[in-house]
């Protein structure tokens, strides 16, 4: 696991897509080796570093974010062309094995699948992916921007990148 390529993205916000003010989205490119039962190992390893699964399923193909969590997407099986950011945000390729972690307020939308694409969501404890579709409200924009997340890493434990990359200044809000 220790060579798994970790990618960070800042998004500004596009359209009626907030984005995350602070927090930028992480690939982690093939994070997972190959399995038949890739979902399910997905799935324990998320829960075990705090991410309790809540689904499998594709993704959406119309651009939506997420004001009341942040989510994880463990790519089990197939691949996809996702938008990331809100119209006209960045284009990504991703296959099985892959993950993203969308810090709460990021756009995302699927372009292209494969017929066999199959993903494992997950949210902190406490948070849900509510499907929003237009722009934000101050009250909305607060809770995207002050959101806490759990001090696990979802894919990589106590050492991955989200402890380095997702700065918690919000345990001094509260």
């Amino acid at each position: 696991m220790s060579d798994v390529t970790t990618t960070a993205i800042h998004l500004e916000a596009r359209g009626f897509v907030p984005n995350n003010p602070r927090l930028p989205v992480l690939i982690y490119a093939q994070a997972f080796a190959p399995d038949a039962d890739l979902a399910s190992i997905m799935e324990k390893r998320f829960d075990d570093n705090g991410w309790p699964p809540q689904w499998r399923d594709g993704l959406y193909d119309f651009d939506h974010y997420h004001s009341r969590g942040h989510e994880v997407l463990g790519i089990a099986a197939g691949a996809a062309e996702l938008v990331l950011g809100g119209d006209g945000g960045r284009r990504i390729a991703v296959k099985a094995g892959d993950v993203l972690l969308l810090p709460a307020g990021t756009g995302h939308r699927r372009i292209e699948q494969s017929r066999d694409l199959l993903v494992v969501g997950a949210h902190p404890p406490g948070q849900s992916g509510d499907i929003i579709r237009e722009a934000p409200t101050p009250a909305m924009r607060q809770q995207i921007a002050f959101l806490p997340f759990p001090l696990v890493d979802p894919v990589l434990g106590r050492d991955g990148p989200l402890l380095r990359l997702w700065p918690d200044t919000i345990l001094s809000k509260s």
